[in-house]
């Protein structure tokens, strides 16, 4: 957002952070409304949450959750060793089943939290979610986290089955959309004992 010069879209008062007017009964939303959050189900090594990260830019936010507490831990190690202005910046949440690891620059927090199935409606609504894990049917709870004009990429189909990589708009009515975008084979979305057992 901070490449594309808000002066050209919005004559009047472009650079204050409230709707402005563009004629014809409509306006131009805050600069505040725009800027994307992404959440990242099963984030794993967190590779694809920092992508998100710098793709929703820095008044953004990603989203990384995942129900592997160490999974969680090398993915904040691997952040701050490959992409440390996202750290510093504050717009990377990573998400475990127990925990949640809030980076900043000096600490990381910890506080309760739930399951990436349930994806993580605190920071909700998303305007892209992602599901690294096959699910055998389309979660609800991820769709109502989605905005209207919010996309969901997620693999569905279970584990040894036919899997398919579907894409799922929320249209402005809030229904929604579903396209299937190519034959996949993804593990399945699962709880930690069903993945990890007994660890």
């Amino acid at each position: 957002m901070t490449l594309v010069d808000r002066a050209n879209y919005c004559k009047h008062n472009p650079y204050q952070d409230r709707p402005q007017s563009i004629g014809f009964a409509v306006t131009i939303s805050a600069p505040h409304m725009h800027a994307a959050k992404a959440l990242d189900v099963g984030s794993g090594s967190g590779y694809l949450t920092a992508c998100m990260a710098v793709m929703v830019g820095p008044k953004g936010k990603a989203i990384g959750i995942d129900h592997i507490p160490e999974l969680v831990q090398m993915s904040i190690e691997n952040i701050e060793r490959d992409q440390p202005g996202l750290i510093k910046s504050g717009n990377i949440k990573m998400i475990g089943l127990n925990s949640i690891y809030l980076i900043t620059s000096n600490s990381h927090s910890f506080v309760e939290v739930g399951d990436g199935r349930l994806g993580y409606p605190e920071e909700a609504k998303y305007d892209a979610i992602h599901v690294g894990a096959a699910a055998p049917t389309l979660p609800q709870q991820l769709i109502e986290q989605l905005k209207v004009g919010g996309r969901l990429i997620i693999p569905m189909g279970k584990e040894g089955g036919n899997q398919a990589l579907e894409m799922i708009d929320k249209l402005a009515d809030g229904t929604i959309k579903r396209e299937s975008v190519m034959s996949v084979v993804y593990v399945p979305l699962t709880d930690k004992e069903s993945q990890w057992p007994g660890r």
